[in-house]
């Protein structure tokens, strides 16, 4: 199957926007904005904009031709360009009555790669059912950067002017590099500089197995996002004269050392709040484990529970785990070097350097080359934030009322841990509601739920009415 070409995502995008703009406009707001905001998700599934491909940014000139369009003066609006990727920037200006800083959305315009031959449908192609849409990205993270555009253009069309400047930053490479998003703290921070970052990658709803709302979830924290090469060296020789001194056995070895070990485990009071407002919510054994591991923390078979979900298993201390191999240079010699990289999601109050001393350790070969593969960055957790939380609260209580809201410890990294590390504090949430085993970022058939939509489109109009809007 063809992949449909950008030019043709972009013409489909627009014949769509337009007839949605057309044949909804005597409907409710949520109804003809949730048709816009369908459109131009279809149009950027379509778009594969993973890293190496160029493709980001067509996308990033797309979305801002629909900024344009809605009234926003082109110096709101900035292109960042980098490498092959870029960023977008768009400023609402606000009247300034707060005398109060903006406020930072943030969410990527990159997706993982997918392999069309491993789908049942098609990755780069909006597809759906009754229940879900598909499509590389969808979740992670084109639905939220739909949602977030659509926001902007549905508050500028009903005349909202917010009482300080409300400020975009889509990423161009938060699935690899992370380097947009250093580059905009680096060298832009007047552009995005802001009071506090809403990170929209993230955080969010949970839904129970009965399709019940039963949380949402806001990320304070990050684990620290470290990866090492660790590689074997030999002097290789003909594979017909073998020898025990193998660069393969060698790394095989330390590899199964590593699958062997865990690190100790490690809680701290988002952590502990996470479980004890998590325990209550879940009628099952991993309920039950929450409650103990809050009574208990050193409660083995609590640990062990919770350490055999993967959903879990990062909540409680660092992780490593082998995520690529490479190495050898021909199918009849004896290998020269082999690698194995090597991520971690490293506990916060431990540095990468440590953590890579205690794989080495644990490897229990000297010979060994490891090397740090990237820059690491470490951020602290940001403060809690009464303001945040009671907006929260208020944006959720027409759609799910009475929803516990919990603060958690992110296992994945963001663009809020750049943004933290730079001064900006950072909470991750999202408007889309999903339960956990329908989540599959960078995995197959990604989805998430029709609904999450206009739910989402709800919620962050609630939102941004409760946090610049002048209130008397």
């Amino acid at each position: 199957m063809r992949y449909r070409t950008p030019l043709l995502g972009l013409l489909l995008a627009n014949a769509l926007w337009v007839s949605a703009t057309a044949t909804a406009s005597a409907s409710d707001p949520i109804t003809h904005y949730s048709e816009r905001a369908t459109a131009l998700l279809r149009d950027a599934i379509s778009r594969e904009t993973v890293r190496g491909a160029g493709n980001v940014p067509a996308y990033a000139d797309t979305l801002r031709d629909v900024f344009l369009e809605a009234g926003f003066p082109a110096d709101a609006l900035t292109i960042v360009p980098y490498d092959d990727t870029a960023s977008l920037i768009v400023r609402f200006k606000g009247d300034g009555s707060s005398g109060r800083r903006p406020i930072l959305l943030s969410a990527h315009m990159d997706v993982v790669p997918a392999d069309a031959d491993d789908w049942l449908r098609h990755p780069f192609e909006l597809q759906e059912d009754d229940r879900f849409f598909y499509g590389r990205g969808v979740l992670d993270n084109k639905m939220d950067v739909s949602i977030l555009t659509t926001l902007f253009v549905w508050l500028k069309e009903s005349g909202f002017v917010p009482n300080r400047d409300l400020v975009i930053a889509f990423t161009g490479d938060e699935e690899s590099l992370q380097e947009t998003v250093q580059q905009l703290t680096r060298d832009y921070r007047d552009l995005i500089d802001a009071e506090y970052a809403l990170v929209v990658d993230g955080g969010g709803g949970v839904l129970n197995d009965a399709g019940e709302a039963i949380q949402f979830q806001v990320g304070f924290a990050e684990k620290t996002y470290a990866t090492f090469a660790m590689t074997a060296k030999n002097k290789g020789g003909h594979s017909s004269m073998p020898r025990a001194d193998n660069a393969i056995y060698d790394l095989a070895r330390a590899i199964q050392r590593l699958e062997a070990y865990q690190f100790p485990v490690e809680t701290s009071e988002i952590t502990m709040t996470y479980f004890a407002r998590t325990a209550p919510l879940l009628n099952n054994e991993v309920g039950a484990a929450m409650a103990k591991l809050v009574s208990d923390p050193s409660d083995e078979d609590a640990i062990a529970t919770l350490r055999a979900q993967p959903e879990y298993v990062g909540t409680l201390g660092t992780t490593c785990i082998p995520t690529m191999l490479a190495g050898g240079h021909a199918e009849n010699a004896l290998p020269r070097a082999v690698t194995a990289t090597v991520n971690c999601r490293i506990f916060p109050g431990h540095t990468p350097n440590e953590i890579m001393r205690e794989l080495q350790r644990v490897a229990e070969n000297s010979e060994l080359e490891w090397d740090v593969v990237g820059v690491p960055v470490s951020s602290p957790a940001s403060d809690f934030n009464t303001e945040i939380m009671q907006a929260i609260g208020a944006a959720l209580e027409p759609l799910h009322p009475n929803l516990p809201i919990v603060p958690e410890m992110g296992s994945g990294t963001t663009d809020g841990a750049y943004f933290r590390a730079a001064g900006i504090p950072s909470y991750s949430l999202s408007g889309i509601f999903i339960n956990p085993k329908d989540s599959f970022a960078h995995g197959l058939n990604e989805r998430v739920p029709r609904e999450s939509i206009g739910e989402s489109l709800r919620f962050w109009r609630a939102m941004v009415e409760e946090l610049a809007t002048n209130k008397n």
